[in-house]
């Protein structure tokens, strides 16, 4: 995903004299190309996380569009002031392209981690975030955002599913229950594949999104509707509960109990390990997330 992102990007600053890289060190030999063939379009302010905020909306303000890239604790929880204030209270534009998530560096310890990224960002209005599961979604996702001036958080992953999914911001269901299933589940992202497969024995609907701001309420609403139990589990790469209240106002005209999968807010792993025990410790392997299946829906 992250090679995708420098591939892309430098490929639009060839067709959009818009576009403009704000960063701070990473990633920064990614762009060191484009940099050359584009003078000041590639800024690099060091380790100056708060800066790298600031200057984008200054761009942006020009009529630039600024892809602001580094590990997500650097990137919305360290600026979070300024993303707050340079970016939405200014209603300046940017595209904020994220790596590290919630523990894709697990072997950088927790300074790279940031499990609650999309929920910090969700206390602010406006902003649009899609959370890829392919690589080819990241190319969709970046070919969509630029061309715009509004805020845009891409966050991407160490991990992916076998396939590609379409750039929507509806559900899409990938395997349909029966008309009496035993309810819905949403996977968001890279989750997909270990979601179809912890519940491949389940008589529930799987539906995916990539996109999970704004979140398809009404496309909620129908599947629960269509199902025979409008009991709903959501599998989210980041903090778990981030969308609860998503789905709590989705389904507010129907009596319905929800699960939310995700890194755990009570457990901090303090062994940096890899991803796969991180996934594992938070029960977000195939195998944590069926057994959290067969508890709530059997």
């Amino acid at each position: 995903m992250r090679e995708t992102f420098g591939a892309v990007v430098s490929e639009e600053m060839e067709r959009d004299p818009r576009v403009a890289v704000v960063l701070a060190v990473i990633s920064s030999g990614m762009f060191r190309r484009a940099a050359a063939r584009h003078p000041g379009k590639v800024i690099d302010l060091g380790i100056r996380e708060q800066a790298m905020i600031g200057v984008a909306g200054g761009l942006a303000l020009t009529g630039l569009r600024p892809v602001v890239h580094s590990y997500a604790p650097f990137l919305v929880e360290r600026p979070f002031e300024q993303v707050k204030l340079d970016l939405g209270h200014q209603e300046a534009g940017a595209v904020l392209v994220g790596i590290g998530g919630s523990y894709d560096a697990s072997e950088e310890g927790r300074t790279h981690q940031a499990p609650g990224d999309v929920a910090l960002l969700d206390t602010l209005p406006g902003w649009t975030i899609h959370v890829p599961g392919h690589a080819d979604e990241v190319r969709d996702a970046l070919r969509d955002a630029l061309p715009g001036d509004d805020r845009v958080y891409l966050r991407l992953s160490g991990t992916a599913n076998r396939t590609p999914m379409p750039l929507t911001k509806e559900l899409t269901v990938v395997r349909s229950g029966s008309p009496r299933s035993a309810g819905v589940v949403v996977a968001v992202g890279p989750m997909l594949d270990r979601t179809l497969e912890a519940t491949a024995d389940l008589d529930v609907t799987v539906a995916y999104t990539a996109t999970v701001r704004p979140f398809d309420r009404a496309g909620l609403n129908t599947l629960v509707a269509a199902a025979g139990n409008a009991d709903v589990m959501l599998v989210e790469p980041y903090l778990g509960g981030t969308s609860a209240h998503e789905v709590a106002e989705a389904l507010s005209d129907r009596r319905h109990r929800q699960l939310g999968l995700g890194v755990a807010r009570e457990l901090e792993l303090r062994a940096y390990g890899t991803p796969a025990d991180h996934a594992r410790a938070h029960g977000l392997d195939a195998e944590g997330i069926a057994r959290s299946a067969r508890d709530f829906f059997l």
